[in-house]
């Protein structure tokens, strides 16, 4: 796996492809193994890694005039794009499943369908930093410590962030049911 780029670089290379996406291939190149290597951790399947990658990068040039600099490098943003990328495909793949177990049949299964949608939809209502941390925690299983790591907050920030998501949670999806 390749080194991150030094800052001075990373700028560099962005802003050049920024002003001309045809120059997006050397941070293709230098982020390619590290945004595969965590896409393939988490599917497990190599042809949907090897998907994945490709749309994360898709979705990176597609939004290349969009991208800031706010303190943290442009690996961060490509990796951020690629739990995006890892999270909606686990939610398509939920809902086929979910769609083809569904028989007229099974008492209860459409209750529970409805209310996986339902939390669906009020996680991604939520505040955007709040909405990371259950990503992480629960999408993608990390550990509290490592979520800070992540995304550069106190170990007890991030318990408390978790704390809120899951008392609105579950006080929205309350509301949804009574």
């Amino acid at each position: 796996m390749k080194v991150p780029l030094p800052e001075t670089d990373e700028r560099a290379l962005v802003e050049a492809a920024q002003s001309d996406p045809r120059r997006f291939a050397p941070l293709y190149e230098a982020y390619f193994d590290r945004v595969y290597a965590y896409v393939v951790r988490r599917v497990r399947d190599r042809a949907d890694a090897e998907d994945l990658t490709s749309e994360v990068f898709r979705r990176a040039l597609g939004g290349l005039s969009r991208f800031e600099w706010r303190g943290a490098p442009f690996g961060a943003w490509l990796m951020r794009i690629a739990s995006n990328a890892v999270a909606d495909r686990w939610q398509r793949a939920r809902r086929q499943e979910d769609l083809q177990r569904l028989e007229p049949a099974e008492e209860g299964f459409a209750e529970d369908l409805e209310r996986r949608v339902l939390l669906f939809s009020l996680v991604r209502a939520l505040p955007e930093d709040q909405r990371r941390v259950i990503q992480l925690r629960f999408v993608d299983q990390k550990t509290i410590r490592e979520i800070a790591d992540e995304i550069g907050r106190s170990e007890g920030a991030v318990k408390q962030l978790q704390h809120r998501a899951i008392e609105g949670l579950r006080a929205r999806m309350g509301e949804g049911h009574a």
